[in-house]
């Protein structure tokens, strides 16, 4: 069984998730069936509840937030949430995707294998482990599919603290499990594409194309360059171009994606293709785009092809700030997107930016604002909008050490009061969730009783912090197995600068670049903050 935490709409747009299924799907040996928070294929045999024959049940999780919805998902289909609780009868519980990839360790507990990197290569391997070794019992299986790079078994490893409770280190627990467990890359001359077109998704209808994977840029924060380097493109003969006819013999909805899908090498020759006479008709929608690369091309082939606005990320107004985060962006190629835009045709311009950053000040907020205002007045009748969000610490970038500022919540409020009045959208995303997405994004596995105890109150910022409370005074169920030492002090995980000696919960975990490297970026970026 293939878990998605969310609603079938989101789940089936979501592309890691669709090619996960397909790739099972297409084993003679696999049979698989999707469940999602509304609704799942149906049961084997056509019998209710969990069949005998469940030996697998994965999630794809892409969101720290979703995190607690596997538990849900576990108690509905009668598994043991605590992997530790499971028997020789109970599926074997896996997960993938950018959020365990990153840090699995607030979840490990709940997971019998995470599987760390790309799925083209690694899924695969890791069924053919299980099948080799099917029969063996439970525990003899999971010593097995630990020998596989890039499978994890959470249940092999086990964390050290220090008298304060302190994280010391995550160890093997026997001879012969590999002391670290090193993320997978697909390097392949294709990525991925659709495998499910329906009207029912979040998107309708929609064939979805990876046009890159990873981004070059290497803003200092972005977990979605750092986890996946290397930056990887399809050939445009061998892997674009087919994959985009294969979807358009069902559907005339395209959307390109990708972190900075326009940095692809040949991105110009796949508009110029996309231009012909026989696409009218295909509506063509692309994911955010780096505001250099946008030129008058661009805008008009996607005017003529049904998109309304373009979409870029400026993270701040402040020249300043986008030095120190490594935004290779200047005022006047913001300026440049917004004109080629507007004279292409198309009517909004969609602007991400973000609060919080290390080094900030007030006055760089200013500056974003008084960007967004110049903006408009240079382009008159181009819809602006600004989606803004706090910076939240993810593992494996350079701003991993850096906390949550509190004084993004009323930085927040201060790009409300200057830009609402003057007829720009602004899209804030809740300060009070992004601590919490903190939370799950920095802790070790003493936040997994605090994960048990929130369930069935997740979506609520109050049962989180009744949750944390519960399990700090001791009143919440704990983790079965060894005894783990209270949760640290809310305040020390999520706002607090840990210095460069402190044991990272995800350290035995090997992703693309090393803490070195990572501590180097650093050092530039804050450098640069004072230079």
């Amino acid at each position: 069984m293939l878990a998605f935490p969310s609603t079938y709409s989101v789940g089936i747009t979501s592309l890691g998730y669709q090619v996960v299924w397909a790739t099972l799907a297409q084993r003679s040996d696999v049979d698989v069936r999707r469940l999602f928070t509304d609704q799942g294929d149906p049961p084997h045999g056509g019998s209710r509840g969990r069949g005998p024959a469940l030996d697998l049940f994965g999630l794809s999780l892409s969101w720290e937030l979703d995190g607690p919805v596997l538990l849900e998902l576990l108690e509905r289909q009668r598994i043991p949430i605590w992997a530790s609780e499971r028997g020789d009868g109970d599926p074997i519980v896996f997960g993938g995707g950018p959020v365990l990839t990153a840090n699995p360790e607030p979840l490990a507990p709940f997971f019998d294998v995470v599987l760390l990197g790309d799925g083209e290569l690694l899924l695969p391997a890791f069924i053919d482990a299980l099948q080799e070794h099917r029969s063996a019992p439970r525990a003899e299986r999971l010593r097995r599919l630990a020998q596989v790079p890039g499978v994890y078994v959470p249940s092999l490893y086990a964390p050290r603290y220090g008298a304060e409770g302190e994280l010391l280190g995550v160890d093997p627990i026997e001879p012969g499990i590999p002391s670290t467990v090193a993320k997978q890359t697909w390097r392949g001359n294709t990525l991925s594409h659709s495998t499910v077109i329906t009207p029912e998704a979040a998107w309708p209808s929609i064939h979805m194309v990876e046009v890159v994977r990873s981004c070059p840029e290497l803003c200092r924060f972005c977990l979605a360059s750092y986890l996946t380097l290397p930056f990887r493109t399809p050939s445009l003969d061998d892997g674009l171009i087919p994959a985009v006819e294969k979807g358009l013999t069902a559907t005339q909805r395209l959307g390109l994606l990708g972190a900075s899908v326009t940095q692809h090498p040949q991105f110009a020759d796949l508009l110029t293709w996309l231009d012909e006479d026989r696409f009218d008709g295909t509506r063509v929608s692309v994911s955010s785009v780096r505001a250099a690369t946008v030129t008058p091309q661009l805008g008009r082939i996607l005017a003529k092809r049904g998109s309304k606005s373009l979409t870029i990320a400026i993270e701040s107004g402040s020249e300043r700030m986008r030095a120190v985060v490594n935004k290779k962006l200047s005022r006047e190629e913001i300026f440049a997107a917004a004109r080629y835009a507007k004279e292409g045709g198309l009517t909004g311009l969609k602007l991400y930016g973000m609060v919080g950053l290390p080094t900030e000040e007030e006055a760089d907020v200013e500056a974003t604002a008084a960007l967004l205002l110049e903006l408009k007045k240079a382009t008159p009748g181009l819809r602006l909008s600004l989606g803004v969000s706090s910076f939240v610490p993810k593992a494996h970038t350079p701003f991993q050490w850096e906390g949550v500022r509190p004084e993004a919540e009323q930085r927040l409020k201060l790009l409300a009061k200057r830009l609402k009045p003057k007829g720009i959208e602004l899209r804030p995303e809740s300060y009070g969730w992004s601590v919490i997405q903190a939370l799950l994004s920095r802790s070790d596995r003493r936040l997994a009783p605090v994960i048990a105890a929130a369930r069935g109150s997740h979506e609520s910022l109050g049962g989180w912090k009744k949750a944390y409370r519960a399990v700090l005074a001791g009143e919440a169920e704990a983790a079965p197995g060894a005894a783990l030492p209270a949760p640290p002090p809310w305040d020390a995980v999520i706002h607090q600068r840990w210095h460069s000696e402190v044991v990272l919960p995800w350290e035995h975990l090997e992703g693309p670049l090393p803490a070195a490297t990572l501590q180097q970026h650093a050092a530039a970026a804050l450098a640069t903050a004072v230079g």
